[in-house]
Parts: structure tokens; C-alpha cells; sequence
């Protein structure tokens, strides 16, 4: 073999087969000045002076880069960019991306992140490993298990005598291993023989529930046909008397109801479903009842708010994103089972040449009860930042987030018609209109096409102009035939002060009257 061997750039390997180019010195500078750069961008994420986003266009975008010496597109026959074009490359994104972690970035359902999970999150990039085996992440390992069991005993005695369960990429995945899960239980040889020729199995979720479920069905082999939307209340819980009728009805058309997806705080409106009722019944015709507690599950942190989820004892699983309402850097996500054992007899295929029997700490591998290989060590942050903030820092930041949401909605009852909200505030989610004067005061029921369709233009408008400025980031949606609102949301608002909340809808106030004088 020749002791030179051509690569890409025309350069040579020295004589230990390594390219120098990145080693060593050269790669301890770059990352330094880049932890730099980044810790830079940590300091200013309180400061509400700078814009939540600096927005731009795709053509701007592409202009800025070109012009930072890091043009977007990767050519052929690219050359290896110098160091300060690669620093310029890392400053041109953050100067252009959204700030999530402003006190003003309250659009979705994740917010900041903690400094031990940047951290924690920092370090598992550094080692690089791959949490499948125990011989390749032992401490993540370990790790994995002791945050998983820690969970357990904050959903309660009976899951903490008995419990499995995974880190799994997104709480989207996690509803899809509870409905996998229940397809196992009710029909086993499905594994061998597939959908064909088997029960015609049939879920349901409320007409609420997270999108997930849908794409679930979809992946499990139901098809979307089986999967059954039941209706909600006014709030935006499932009705267990609805969820009756549905099952009964499934059962006429010779279908065999599995499944039952209930919500922990919706998307939209904070809802909880009613799971000590949804729990009845299922047992009573032997359904799986699976709980997505993505958004709203953090409330178990809570002593104050707990209640929320009565009930989560006697459902079958459980999915939890703790980089939602908890600050963990994205991703982060659990999925928790009740019955030991379950995830490995479904998912596992003894892959020899990773899960041997006879090595040593075989029985600590996670890798073949996943539908994974390649796994990050995500629960390691969650393990850092519960060091290093407590039960007690976890709890208060919980209740901080609920308090904000309640002093929004204050302000919208107190605002005298300019504000409104749409339905009462559930959890941390607050939905209002800003009302243009014309269509004070406002009785949805009673409102004409013409005025629904007036108020259906004032959020998107007043939302554009927002942007345009770099001012908070909220949501909007309709719902139910609703036009749409403001869906206002605090993820992880450690920094957000009710003053900065109160400025906020003056400013919105004002700029609504602008726009709609």
C-alpha cells in the first residue's frame, strides 16, 4: 500500500494515515472559538432588546451567506473553507435564526433550554455514542435507566413497582410505540403474518389529539379509515360517553376497538381528557389505554397541578417530552410502558452480531427492544439538569409557567372588549382574539359569515407585522369553526417577567388599532 495515498483536496495523509489538517491544535482552536461564539449567544438571551427573528426571505438568506463567504449551496468539487469563513458560517446562523430561547418566543410548545442540558447535550455530541449496547454507553446507560425509573415514580406506585420504557426521537414516535405496543398485545401473530389476513383493528383518539396519531395509524397498518375521531366538550376533552357510542359502533361494523390514544394537555387548547373514565372504559372491552402527556405530562412535576392528570395511574403508557413544558434541549423524549418485559418481546430481533448472550453485562443492553440502532443518549441532559435544578427548581419552573398563562388571561378579561378569549385557559395555553373595534363586543355564536370571516384576517395580519418587526412570536389557529386566535403558550418562560407580558399586549393593542382603525 502506498505510504501517500490522493484524497479529495489534492493533499496527502502523513505517514500515521492521518489528515493533519483537522487535528490536534487546528481542531482545539476551532472549537474553542466556536464554544465561544455560542457561549456569546447564550448571554444575550434575555436581552429584549434584540429581535426574537430577523427575518428574511430565501433570497436574502442566500445573499447573507454568499456574502459571509459560506454560500448555501454545496457545489461540486467544493473547496475546504478556511476557519474564520467556517466562524462566519456559525455566526450567520445564529444571527438569522429564530432566538427560541428569548423570553418573547412563545409560538410553540418548546421554549429555552436549560444551561446543564445545553451542557449534557454539548457532551453526548462530544462522545459520540450510540446508546444500544452496554459495552458501547455504559454510563449512558445506566443513566437511561435511572431517569427512566425517576419518571415512573411521578406517575405513581403502580409504575414505579412495574415499569419499561425508552428515550425515543419525538413525542410523535413515542404514541406510535403505545399504539405498536397494543397491536402486539391484541393480535401477536401480526408480527409474523402482517396486517393481512388479521382483525381489522380500530383506535381512537378525540378530535383533538395530536396529528401523530394519524400518521401512527398509518405506519402500524390500520389505515387511517380505522382510526376514530371522538368528539370533545368545550374545552377540548374526550367524552367518555362518546368514546362508548364510538367503541359500540366499531364493534357492529365487525371491527375490534385495541386502542384508545388520550391527550395531556392538546395542542391547541391545553385540554386534558378524563382518563380515570377513559380507564373504565377500556377495561370494559379490553382496550389499551395510551396517554400522550407530551405537552402537558410535565404537570407531575407539580404538586400544585398534578391533578391534572388523575388517572395516569391506570393507563397502559405514557409519552412525556420533556423538552417541552421541562427546558431540555429538543430532542428529548420518553416513552413508558407498564408491563415489563413488553418492548423487548415485540421489537427485538437478537441481532447477533450486537446483543450476544454470552458477553459480558449482556442483560444492560436497551439497543433490541427499540425499533432503532442508532439511538442518541438523550436522557443524559435530563439526568444533568435534574442535578443540577432539583425537584424542587423542576416544580417551581412548572407552576412559574401556569402562573404566566393565568396572568395573561387576567389581562384578556380585564382589557375591557379589546381582548377576548376564546375559551377559558386550560394548563399554559392561552387563547384569545385582539378584537378590531368594529366587532366589539363579539358573540361568536351569534356573529354573522362576514363578521367571522373580518376577525379570521386580524391575527395573521397582526402576526405578520410582528415578525416583520422581530417582536414576540405567538401562534395562531382556528379551531371547531372558530376564526382564528392568538394560541399563546409558555414551554419553559424562566426569564419571561409579567411586566414584559403586560408591555407586550399594550403593544399588540396598539398595533391591532393601526392596522385596524
Amino acid at each position: 500500500m502506498h505510504e501517500h495515498t490522493p484524497i479529495a483536496d489534492g493533499k496527502a495523509a502523513n505517514r500515521s494515515g492521518r489528515l493533519a489538517d483537522w487535528d490536534g491544535d487546528k481542531a482545539a482552536a476551532f472549537l474553542k472559538q466556536a464554544a465561544n461564539l455560542l457561549c456569546e449567544h447564550m448571554a444575550s438571551r434575555n436581552d429584549l432588546t434584540q429581535p426574537v427573528v430577523r427575518l428574511a426571505s430565501p433570497a436574502e438568506l442566500a445573499v447573507a451567506f454568499t456574502e459571509a463567504g459560506v454560500p448555501l449551496e454545496l457545489r461540486v468539487g467544493e473547496d475546504a473553507a478556511s476557519m474564520p469563513r467556517l466562524l462566519a458560517a456559525l455566526g450567520a446562523t445564529l444571527e438569522h435564526s429564530v432566538r427560541t430561547a428569548h423570553p418573547l418566543f412563545l409560538n410553540q410548545l418548546y421554549a429555552r433550554p436549560e444551561p446543564a442540558g445545553i451542557a449534557g447535550d454539548w457532551l453526548t455530541v462530544v462522545a459520540n455514542t450510540n446508546v444500544h449496547t452496554y459495552e458501547a454507553a455504559p454510563v449512558f446507560t445506566l443513566v437511561e435507566r435511572a431517569v427512566l425509573a425517576r419518571l415512573a415514580v411521578l406517575a405513581g406506585p403502580s409504575w414505579a413497582a412495574a415499569h419499561d420504557g425508552l428515550f425515543v426521537p419525538g413525542g410523535s414516535i413515542a404514541n406510535m410505540y403505545g399504539m405498536h405496543l397494543a397491536r402486539a398485545v391484541v393480535d401477536p401473530d401480526s408480527a409474523s403474518r402482517g396486517a393481512a389476513g388479521g382483525p381489522c383493528l380500530v383506535a381512537f383518539t378525540s378530535a383533538q389529539a395530536h396529528y401523530s396519531y394519524l400518521k401512527s395509524a398509518r405506519v402500524c397498518g390500520l389505515g387511517s379509515d380505522n382510526l376514530v375521531a371522538v368528539p370533545c366538550d368545550a374545552s377540548g376533552a374526550m367524552l367518555p360517553a362518546e368514546l362508548e357510542v364510538a367503541v359500540e359502533a366499531a364493534l357492529a361494523r365487525g371491527g375490534v376497538p385495541f386502542f384508545v390514544g388520550a391527550t395531556a394537555g392538546s395542542t391547541v387548547l391545553g385540554a386534558f381528557d378524563p382518563l380515570v373514565e377513559l380507564a373504565k372504559v377500556c377495561r370494559r372491552h379490553n382496550m389499551w389505554l395510551h396517554c400522550d402527556g407530551a405537552w402537558g405530562g410535565a404537570c407531575l412535576l407539580s404538586a400544585m397541578h398534578r391533578g391534572l392528570m388523575d388517572g395516569v395511574e391506570l393507563v397502559d403508557s405514557l409519552a412525556l417530552n420533556p423538552h417541552k413544558m421541562m427546558g431540555l434541549p429538543l430532542q428529548c423524549s420518553v416513552f413508558l410502558a407498564r408491563r415489563e418485559g413488553l418492548l423487548q418481546s415485540t421489537n427485538s430481533s437478537n441481532a447477533d452480531y450486537l446483543f450476544q448472550p454470552d458477553k459480558l453485562h449482556a442483560d444492560m443492553d436497551l439497543g433490541d427492544k427499540t425499533i432503532q440502532c442508532g439511538r442518541r443518549a438523550d436522557a443524559y441532559k435530563l439526568w444533568l439538569t435534574w442535578k443540577a435544578l432539583g425537584d424542587a427548581g423542576l416544580e417551581q419552573r412548572m407552576d412559574r409557567n401556569i402562573a404566566l398563562a393565568a396572568h395573561v388571561e387576567a389581562r384578556v378579561v380585564a382589557s375591557g372588549g379589546a381582548f377576548q378569549m376564546v375559551r377559558p385557559r386550560s394548563f399554559a395555553n392561552v387563547c384569545f382574539w385582539w378584537l378590531p373595534r368594529a366587532l366589539r363586543p363579539f358573540d361568536a355564536a351569534a356573529a354573522s359569515p362576514e363578521q367571522l370571516t373580518a376577525l379570521g384576517k386580524v391575527a395573521p395580519a397582526l402576526k405578520m407585522r410582528m415578525q416583520q418587526s422581530g417582536d414576540a412570536m405567538i401562534g395562531f389557529q382556528p379551531l371547531d369553526g372558530l376564526p382564528n386566535f392568538f394560541r399563546l403558550v409558555f414551554a419553559s418562560a424562566s426569564a419571561l417577567r409579567f411586566e414584559d407580558l403586560d408591555a407586550l399586549m399594550s403593544r399588540m393593542d396598539a398595533l391591532g388599532l393601526e392596522l385596524f382603525p
